[in-house]
This record gives C-alpha cells, sequence and structure tokens, in this order.
C-alpha cells in the first residue's frame, strides 16, 4: 500500500485500483484541491481504470467534495473505465440520498463487494 499525500491510498486488487481516504474530515477547500490533484494523478496513469473510492475512514466531507466526485467520475467514464463507492458513513450516505447521487454513483457495503461487482462487467 503507498500512502500519497494528501490523504489517500492506493491499492490494486485485480482489475481495481482501490484509493482509501485516511482523512476523517474532507471539508477544507485547500485539502479538497490538493485532494483533486493526487486523485487525478493517479486516473492518469491508466489508459482504463476501474476505480474504487473506499470512505471507510471518512466521517465528514463538504458539499466540494460531491462536485469531485462528478469530476472524478466524468474522467473515468470518458477513459472508458467504472468507479464504485464502497464504506460510506450512513450520514454522509443520507446525502448522497438527499442529493440523488445514490442514482448516480454505484455504492457498497465493502470494497469486496465493489471488486466483485467490476469483476463481473469487465
Amino acid at each position: 500500500m503507498t500512502a500519497i499525500k494528501p490523504s489517500i491510498t492506493v491499492e490494486y486488487a485485480g482489475n481495481a485500483t482501490i484509493i482509501g481516504f485516511t482523512d476523517h474530515k474532507i471539508l477544507e477547500e485547500k485539502d479538497i484541491k490538493a485532494l483533486q490533484e493526487s486523485l487525478m494523478s493517479v486516473i492518469e496513469q491508466a489508459e482504463r481504470m476501474n476505480l474504487i473510492l473506499d470512505f471507510g475512514n471518512v466521517r465528514f466531507l463538504s458539499s466540494a467534495v460531491l462536485g469531485l466526485l462528478i469530476r472524478i467520475s466524468k474522467r473515468i467514464y470518458e477513459r472508458e473505465g467504472q468507479l464504485r463507492l464502497c464504506r460510506i458513513n450512513p450520514k454522509i450516505y443520507e446525502i448522497f440520498k438527499i442529493t440523488r447521487l445514490t442514482k448516480t454513483f454505484d455504492i457498497y457495503d465493502d470494497v469486496e463487494s465493489a471488486i466483485e461487482d467490476l469483476s463481473q462487467t469487465d
């Protein structure tokens, strides 16, 4: 597992790249900007990427993160990849439901389920 500043880990499992967020709070604009740079850097390394974003450590996030997720999703799909989200805190999941992002993103309870889904659709 490789740790990248700021606040993500990158792992590989089968055909998936798994990015885990290490911060409990993703609130500050400067942190979100740095997070975007880190995520896009990982995404740009592969021609086609199956990406799983693991929110297991995240307890709080700002609405700007939702916008970042939409931009990431767009970039992944432009490159004919797939995106899965997993381990989203129930309170954060409520925000996804209210904003109807549960219809936009494929969300799983755990990393294993997301990997299994990717292996079936690849």
